[in-house]
């Protein structure tokens, strides 16, 4: 913590923390990142259309981040922690369940239809970091996996594999339409893979 900053328990004029506002700077920050980012693309996009759409000084951006990657690697986290717990509290807390499955799925859509910018950080944006961004993104479908495998109650290693197939499948249909934007079609999504999971994974 720097000297510039209120000591811990200090509150500002508004009644805030200095903790309780630099938190509150932060979220603006990767809001901004995440809205920024989806107009403009990674490469394009500048500290200074950050923080002119956070609307807070350049001292506050570097208080928070060493640098834009820095704190877009920071917005795609947000969203990665977001999506992971709304899929998480979906997942029936005594798997093997294969009906949750739709819920999970569903569950999962509505994380994305909710915060459309966050998603694209999520899902295209992060590609723009090479192999980092495409390491934290393959950290994050195989998390997916693991929760589908707990679903369908996977024990064999070909049904582990097909459950990876299968987020993989989901992730690039999803990311598609993420890209174009269009919501209407990641909304019509849940039926189909939800039955593409039905066919891989059949009740006996």
């Amino acid at each position: 913590m720097t000297t510039t900053r209120l000591a811990a328990g200090r509150r500002s004029a508004d009644g805030l923390t200095r903790e309780e506002v630099a938190e509150h700077q932060r979220r603006r920050i990767l809001l901004a990142m995440a809205d920024t980012v989806a107009d403009k693309g990674f490469a394009a996009t500048t500290v200074g259309d950050v923080i002119a759409r956070a609307s807070v000084s350049r001292a506050t951006f570097y208080e928070q981040f060493a640098d834009k990657q820095e704190c877009f690697l920071a917005a795609f986290d947000a969203a990665a922690r977001q999506v992971i717990a709304t899929v998480g509290a979906a997942v029936p807390p005594r798997p093997p369940d294969p009906g949750a499955f739709d819920a999970v799925i569903g569950a999962y859509l509505d994380a994305l239809l909710e915060a459309p910018q966050f998603a694209r950080v999520f899902l295209v944006d992060i590609s723009a970091l090479g192999g980092e961004g495409v390491a934290r993104r393959a950290a994050g479908q195989q998390r997916f996996a693991a929760a589908v495998a707990q679903i369908f109650g996977a024990r064999t290693a070909s049904d582990r594999f097909a459950c990876e197939a299968l987020v993989s499948a989901i992730a690039g249909l999803v990311t598609a339409r993420v890209a174009a934007g269009d919501l209407d079609g990641l909304r019509a999504l849940r039926r189909p893979i939800v039955e593409l999971a039905a066919r891989l994974f059949p009740r006996s």
